[in-house]
């Protein structure tokens, strides 16, 4: 997996060098070059856990845009009534994912949605604190985590 993503790099490289420009631009429609290369030839180099991944990938990065539009709009509806009427809460999520990277990633993208603030892990790194905006219902809450982003993070890194 970490050797074609090089690999990939590598031949991006050698676009810009080839084309004569490094600019962000010209490096990325390489990137997607080299990514055309390698999946013509994927199972002559082993790659087909690299595009399987890459998917996995593509897919948490759409959930969280989709997460990140819907909890947007919600908060936007939140503050916009003249009377707030909201339950902010605090909830205790028991982790499945162990791995350092996993959890952080994890607290990342609730935090990164609006309405939501991860606040602390605990010792034992088994439990994440979440602070909500609005928790009218803190079990359909954990669900949504644990069936959004923990599961595509397991999905993509596991």
């Amino acid at each position: 997996m970490t050797g074609l993503f090089l690999v990939n790099i590598l031949l991006a490289l050698s676009w810009a060098a080839v084309s004569g420009s490094f600019s962000v631009v010209n490096l990325a429609f390489g990137f997607v070059l080299g990514t055309g290369v390698l999946f013509m030839i994927r199972e002559q180099v082993g790659g087909s856990s690299y595009f399987q991944r890459t998917g996995r990938v593509v897919g948490l990065i759409l959930l969280f845009l989709k997460e990140l539009a819907l909890s947007a709009w919600r908060v936007a509806l939140l503050v916009s009534r003249p009377k707030m009427d909201v339950s902010p809460g605090l909830i205790a999520f028991p982790l499945t994912v162990e791995r350092d990277f996993e959890i952080a990633l994890l607290a990342n993208l609730i935090t990164l949605t609006p309405g939501t603030l991860s606040v602390d892990v605990s010792e034992d790194r088994k439990t994440l604190y979440v602070h909500c905006i609005d928790l009218p219902d803190p079990e359909a809450t954990i669900a949504d985590i644990r069936n959004g982003f923990e599961r595509k993070i397991m999905e993509a890194f596991r």
